[in-house]
């Protein structure tokens, strides 16, 4: 079974960083893409930067210049580095990623359980 399991969230000040991680577990044959979403309350999810399996990213414009994806594929994480954090990044952050299994050939994305992120001012 196939997991991702987020840690990092938690409550800090404007201005302030923090550094979230998603560790993938199970039986993985490949990982692809990975992505960071984020989901405020009242508001849709929005997809905040995504790197793909040979490092190469994309951000969401509100985040561009704050924050920094990453992963370690020895680790099978990812990671999401953020900085300039303002009261409108307070959401609940999850990770996913596009995972091949061993026992299949299909491609799915899986998803962790999110954590949250409170940004005061």
């Amino acid at each position: 079974q196939v997991q991702l399991v987020e840690s990092g969230g938690g409550l800090v000040q404007a201005g302030g960083s923090l550094r979230l991680s998603c560790a993938a577990s199970g039986s993985i044959f490949r990982i692809g893409d990975m992505y960071w979403y984020r989901q405020a309350p009242g508001k849709q999810r929005e997809l905040v930067a995504q790197i793909t399996i040979g490092g190469n990213t994309n951000y969401a414009d509100s985040v561009k210049g704050r924050f920094t994806i990453s992963r370690d594929n020895t680790k099978k994480a990812v990671y999401l580095q953020m900085g300039g954090l303002r009261p409108e990044d307070t959401a609940v952050y999850s990770c996913a990623a596009d995972i091949r299994p061993f026992i299949t050939t299909q491609i799915t994305t899986y998803w962790g359980q999110g954590t949250q992120v409170t940004v005061s001012s």
